[in-house]
């Protein structure tokens, strides 16, 4: 995707790095004039996304990568996260009941749905070598 001010952060597929992958997002929404509440929801978003590379994706497998790029395009944030794992079909996912999750106290689950409340767009994607979801969140002038 082309556009102004990309962006780009590899790591190893460790939740060690979360904190540096939300940070780095965080940065980037600040630097485009994002508000501190929508900060909090991108970077929400992308270490949920993040988490489910690591898990689901790689299954902790801590010699794989991912990579992370950012950039502005018009006035809308965008944020991709690049994998080489197990690929997510999202026509397989169904939404989570979180009245039942809460009532009986199950953690994870909701990783997706979070995602897809969170950002105004969301897109799953894989060519022959990789799995990408592309996020989008919306300035709002």
């Amino acid at each position: 995707m082309t556009s102004k001010n990309k962006h780009t952060l590899v790591v190893n597929a460790s939740t060690s790095h979360l904190a540096d992958v939300r940070d780095f997002v965080a940065e980037r929404s600040r630097e485009y004039g994002f508000d501190e509440e929508t900060i909090s929801d991108i970077r929400l978003a992308v270490d949920e996304a993040c988490t489910n590379i690591i898990k689901h994706a790689y299954q902790y497998d801590e010699e794989k990568r991912v990579e992370i790029q950012v950039g502005l395009k018009d006035n809308a944030l965008w944020v991709c996260l690049t994998d080489t794992g197990d690929t997510f079909d999202p026509n397989s996912y169904s939404k989570p009941d979180l009245y039942k999750q809460m009532k009986n106290r199950k953690r994870g689950g909701v990783g997706v749905f979070l995602i897809r409340e969170l950002m105004d767009e969301v897109e799953y994607s894989r060519d022959n070598e990789s799995n990408t979801i592309k996020m989008v969140k919306y300035r709002t002038e």
